[in-house]
């Protein structure tokens, strides 16, 4: 039987390499579609929610797509991966854009990094967040299999989550201060990197959550 994972499009991700990186993994026997299909993303096996731009824009395309219920949904009973901006917007309120109500799957809010921060040298570290970073695992969990602890991946970001429940913490990295990386709840899980454009590591991610039965 295909496999059918539904990538979600909002207008707000970079699509064509998550939807390719995805398809690399997940071989022939899957159908990979790029969709704003409520009902196709209702039917899928899995979802990947990919993101990227401001929170307040982020919500308006979910809005405007009409795909709140799909992704909500989707969130609760299927294998789903939110990646960079879909980690973010799972999340209640967002600091960005003077304050922007989010989806609210999980508690917790999302904050910008401070200006003045710097890192173990003393050097003053560049806002946004970008370029490689380590990640470590704070659980253990199935889409970190092969994936050694403090792995580098790819990141782009000013905000970061802070989840109210720590337990939802699946991963965290230092950028002057330690935030997390990724988090974790049944058969959800979210990161801040981009496994697409993280090389070997981001491949093993994508792969393990294409196996993935929670």
């Amino acid at each position: 039987m295909t496999q059918r994972i539904a990538v979600i499009d909002y207008g707000m991700g970079n699509l064509r390499s998550v939807s390719k990186a995805v398809e690399h993994v997940a071989g022939r026997g899957a159908e990979v579609r790029v969709t704003d299909d409520p009902e196709w993303i209702l039917g899928a096996g899995r979802v990947v929610f990919p993101g990227q731009g401001a929170a307040r824009d982020c919500m308006r395309a979910i809005g405007e797509h009409h795909l709140n219920h799909a992704i909500l949904e989707a969130a609760r009973r299927k294998p789903f991966l939110g990646i960079c901006m879909g980690l973010q917007v799972l999340m209640d309120f967002s600091d960005e854009n003077d304050g922007t109500e989010l989806l609210g799957l999980l508690a917790g809010r999302v904050i910008r990094f401070e200006n003045d921060m710097r890192g173990g040298d003393g050097l003053p570290l560049k806002i946004p967040h970008m370029g490689w970073n380590g990640v470590l695992p704070e659980q253990s969990h199935p889409l970190w299999a092969g994936i050694e602890p403090g792995a580098r991946f790819y990141f782009v970001h000013s905000y970061y989550v802070v989840p109210e429940d720590e337990d939802l913490i699946a991963a965290t990295t230092d950028y002057g201060i330690g935030f997390a990386s990724a988090a974790a709840r049944d058969n959800l899980f979210a990161v801040q990197f981009h496994p697409e454009k993280s090389a070997g590591s981001g491949l093993r991610l994508l792969e393990n959550f294409v196996q993935w039965e929670p």
